[in-house]
């Protein structure tokens, strides 16, 4: 089976420039792709402090935006952002993997047979590959930058990297 395409929705990309952990996903992926509506999301010329991180991201090459994406599935009680990932994905001849954090979206690619992950899973995974000494280290950076993450997660997390 081949390898599938990474897609990501605005909240892990927003979490993970906010803890310095975008180049996790380069390392960990090699290529990431968020859909245009996505881009949108979290490139908003406003200033924002992750703006920089996602912009450099994308001058390497590495993190491709996707788009325009396609208008079916109808998916009306999604974000766009997320609906989109959901569709592009479904597009795909190989699997595709999906970095969506918020309950909605991931039940409803999880219904179409889609394989999901959030920021949770990608800190844990960068603690596992040694690209963070601290997984317990990061969430409390994310905690304080107002980004939230369910205890119950945050602890599993923890517990399957040995923290």
């Amino acid at each position: 089976m081949a390898r599938g395409i990474l897609l990501t929705d605005a909240s892990p990309l927003i979490g993970l420039a906010r803890v310095d952990g975008l180049p996790w996903l380069k390392a960990l992926f090699g290529e990431v792709w968020m859909p245009v509506e996505v881009r949108h999301e979290v490139l908003t010329d406003k200033d924002f402090p992750e703006e920089a991180s996602i912009r450099f991201a994308e001058a390497e090459g590495w993190l491709k935006t996707w788009g325009p994406s396609p208008d079916l599935p109808e998916l009306t009680d999604l974000d766009e952002g997320e609906a989109s990932c959901i569709r592009i994905a479904l597009m795909q001849e190989s699997p595709a993997l999906l970095l969506m954090d918020e309950r909605a979206g991931r039940a409803v690619a999880a219904e179409h047979g889609l394989r999901v992950a959030g920021t949770a899973a990608v800190i844990g995974m960068a603690k596992s590959r040694q690209l963070t000494g601290s997984a317990r280290t990061v969430f409390e950076r994310l905690h304080a930058s107002d980004f939230r993450i369910s205890a119950q997660v945050i602890r599993a997390v923890l517990r399957r990297v040995g923290e």
